[in-house]
C-alpha cells in the first residue's frame, strides 16, 4: 500500500511516499481502509521538536475516517463494512489501524472529509471544555489562536454547550469567517499583543471562565490576566515555539485559578480512550443533527500532501485541512 512518512532534519520536516505492507489488526484493533485523513499542526511540530535524526522517519498522520476491513482478536463491537472515524497512527495511508475502543461510528450525514477532521480536534476540545474545563452554559470561553483546527472545534462545541466565545487571531479576515459559527467577540491581536483588557471589557469586567491557549508562551501571561475568579486555563499548543512563561503566583492564589494541560503523550491506551463513550453520547448527536458542521478549509488529493503541509505552515487556513485518500 502507499503511505506517507515524515523525516525531521535541520531544514524542517520532509515528506516521502513509500510502498509498505498492509498492517494486520492485532488484539483490540481494527484495520481500516482510509478514505480521508486530517492534518494537524501539532504532529508536525512535535516531530520536528523531537530532534528526529536521519533514519528516524515515522508514518505520518494521526486521524481519519474509513471503512473497517478486518477486526483483531477480542473485537466484538465492530465488523467489516462499518464506517468509522478515529485516531490512527499512520493515517496518511491507504490502510491504517485504529484501536477498537477509539473507533467511533461515523454520522451518516457527514462526508468522509468532514468526518476525518473530527477525531483529534474535537476530542481535544471535549477534553478541555467538558472533561477538564467544566465549561457551563452562559460562561465565557476565550480561545487564543481561534482559527486553528482545535480553536474552531472549541468555538463550535462551546456554542453547543451554550457558552459565549471570545477568540483572538492575528487576522481580522479569519475572525470574520468564524462569526457565522458563533464567535461572539473576535479580537484581532498581533503576535505577542495585549488582549486581557479587551476580554474584561467584553465580559463586564468579570473575565473568561475558561481560556484555551493554542499559541504558546507569548500568550500565557495575558491569558492569566484575562481570567475570571476561579477561571481555568488549558495549555494545548505552542506554535510560537515559546515553551517558558512567567506565572503571577499572587494572581493565581488570589483568583483561585486552575492551570492544566491535555497532552496524550504519557497516557495509557485505556486513559486515551476513557472519554470517548461520553464524546459519542454527548457530541456525536450534534453532528448527526447538523448543529455542528465540521469546518473543512480545503481538501487535497493523496499526492498533494506536501502542498497541504505548506498551506498549514503558511498559517493561511481556517479550520481543517484534509487529505482525500480514496473517493466514495
Amino acid at each position: 500500500m502507499q503511505s506517507w512518512w515524515m523525516q525531521a532534519s535541520d531544514a524542517g520536516v520532509s515528506l516521502e511516499q513509500r510502498e509498505v505492507p498492509v498492517p494486520q489488526a492485532g488484539a483490540g484493533q481494527v484495520l481500516v481502509r482510509m478514505h480521508a485523513a486530517g492534518l494537524n499542526r501539532g504532529e508536525l511540530l512535535a516531530f520536528r521538536e523531537s530532534g528526529g535524526k536521519p533514519g528516524a522517519a515515522k508514518a505520518a498522520g494521526g486521524e481519519g475516517a474509513g471503512e473497517v476491513v478486518s477486526v483483531g482478536a477480542g473485537v466484538t463491537t465492530l465488523s467489516p463494512g462499518d464506517r468509522v472515524m478515529g485516531r490512527a497512527a499512520g493515517a496518511f495511508a491507504q490502510y491504517a489501524l485504529m484501536e477498537a475502543n477509539e473507533a467511533m461510528p461515523m454520522p451518516g450525514e457527514l462526508s468522509w472529509e468532514q468526518a476525518a477532521g473530527i477525531p483529534l480536534t474535537f476530542l481535544v476540545a471535549f477534553d478541555m471544555l467538558v472533561l477538564k474545563g467544566q465549561l457551563q452554559q452562559g460562561e465565557w470561553l476565550l480561545v487564543n489562536g481561534v482559527s486553528s483546527g482545535v480553536g474552531v472545534a472549541c468555538v463550535q462545541l462551546a456554542k453547543a454547550i451554550g457558552a459565549q466565545v471570545i477568540g483572538t487571531s492575528g487576522s481580522q479576515a479569519k475572525l470574520d469567517r468564524l462569526k457565522p459559527l458563533g464567535l461572539d467577540v473576535g479580537l484581532a491581536v498581533p503576535h505577542g499583543g495585549e488582549f486581557a483588557q479587551a476580554v474584561l471589557a467584553a465580559t463586564d469586567k468579570k473575565g473568561a471562565n475558561l481560556a484555551i491557549n493554542t499559541v504558546g508562551g507569548t500568550a500565557f501571561e495575558e491569558e492569566m490576566r484575562a481570567l475570571a475568579f476561579e477561571g481555568r486555563l488549558a495549555m494545548v499548543g505552542h506554535v510560537d515555539g515559546v515553551l517558558r512563561a512567567e506565572i503571577d503566583l499572587e494572581l493565581l492564589h488570589r483568583q483561585r485559578l486552575t492551570l492544566f494541560g491535555v497532552s496524550n503523550k504519557l497516557r495509557s491506551k485505556a486513559q486515551r480512550a476513557s472519554g470517548i463513550p461520553r464524546f459519542v453520547a454527548e457530541v456525536l448527536p450534534h453532528f448527526a443533527a447538523g448543529r455542528i458542521v465540521p469546518l473543512v478549509d480545503e481538501v487535497y488529493s493523496f499526492a498533494q500532501l506536501p502542498a497541504a503541509k505548506e498551506r498549514m505552515e503558511a498559517d493561511q487556513h481556517v479550520g481543517k485541512l484534509v487529505l482525500r485518500i480514496v473517493g466514495d
